[in-house]
Parts: structure tokens; sequence; C-alpha cells
């Protein structure tokens, strides 16, 4: 025969295990990685390479469109110097090297060389 108390210690929950809570765990607070500024890729203007090898270069290693890099060319031959390209350093410095290995203008015999390129902090 089955008591009530046997029923109750059957279906009594079980005891619980004695054990110090943890405290919870919390990350330390860090802040957010400062952001790098941006870098300008700067072409320079020589008196050998012609708008049209300018217009090129800028469409085949930027991207940029021919009216874009009409103006560009413009500008170079005008002031000597034109930002080009504003991107990360990592960028600016790749896009520096694609520009100073783009080959010599073929239109001019005598271009032995590629257009000039430098970078600089824009800040």
């Amino acid at each position: 025969m089955i008591l009530s108390a046997d029923i109750q210690c059957a279906t009594a929950p079980p005891k619980r295990p004695r054990v110090a809570p943890q405290p919870p765990r919390v990350k330390p607070q860090t802040a957010p990685p400062e952001l790098e500024p941006p870098w300008h890729v700067i072409l320079h203007d020589d008196e050998v390479h012609t708008h049209e090898y300018v217009i090129e270069m800028l469409g085949a290693v930027l991207g940029h469109s021919f009216e874009l890099a009409l103006r560009m060319a413009r500008e170079v031959h005008a002031s000597g110097r034109v930002i080009v390209a504003t991107v990360h350093k990592e960028l600016a410095e790749l896009r520096q090297q694609q520009i100073e290995e783009y080959g010599p203008d073929k239109r001019v015999p005598e271009c032995r060389v590629s257009m000039r390129a430098t970078i600089e902090c824009s800040e």
C-alpha cells in the first residue's frame, strides 16, 4: 500500500546543491579604435605626357569617367598637381604604385616613364 507521505517524497523536487553564486562576467570597457585619416593620391604634371594619356591612365587605374579624368588632366596641366583620389593609406599606396607603373605615353616618342604620383595625409 502506498502512503501519502511516500507520494509527497517521491514528487518533491530534488534539493539544489549548495554552490556560491558566480558573479556575471563583464568584459572590460574599451574605447573603439580610432579611424585613420584618409590619404590623397596626387598626380604631378610634367611636360611629356599628353592629356589623352592622363585621361586614359586615370580611367584604367582609378576607374574615373572620361569627364572627370578630363577635368583632372586640365587641372594638373594648369596647376602642376591634382588630387586624383582620397582613400585609406594602403589603397593610396597601391594607387600611387599603379600610376607610376602604368608605362610611358606611346603618343610621345621621347617619353620613357610613367607620370609621378605622391600621397599625402589629408589632415
